[in-house]
């Protein structure tokens, strides 16, 4: 993931470039502060990328001698079946709906996406790995 990580790391010092000289060069706000969101998202893509190449090392993938018997096996754990993801869509919905009709809905959306996204984070949880 190094060179994902060089990518990444490339285009948030595009967007800080460019947010310096268009900074520099208008006086509108709303431009600079999409630049300015887009080389943060772009940085912590890059720094996760980084941390997990750190942490695993090279994947099979980054190295030129790699067989492709080597990648053979079970790769990760992909789940059956589970209701968090349209429980998280229905909050999700539920909370932009609640923006425009009022705030009651909202509050029942923002319950609704917790529960749901609760349900991502501790579905697996006692899970070996």
């Amino acid at each position: 993931m190094r060179y994902e990580s060089f990518l990444f790391c490339g285009m948030a010092l595009f967007f800080a470039i460019t947010a310096v000289i268009y900074g520099w060069f208008s006086m509108e706000p709303a431009g600079l502060a999409a630049l300015i969101v887009s080389f943060l998202m772009s940085s912590l893509i890059a720094f996760f990328l980084w941390t997990q190449h750190v942490r695993r090392g090279e994947r099979l993938q980054d190295r030129k001698d790699a067989q492709t018997y080597e990648a053979s096996g079970p790769l990760a754990f992909f789940p059956a079946r589970s209701y968090t993801p349209p429980l998280t869509a229905a909050g999700a919905a539920l909370t932009g709906l609640g923006v425009v009709f009022g705030l009651w809905l909202f509050v029942i959306g923002i319950g609704v996406l917790g529960a749901g996204v609760a349900g991502f984070v501790f579905q697996y949880n006692s899970r070996e790995a």
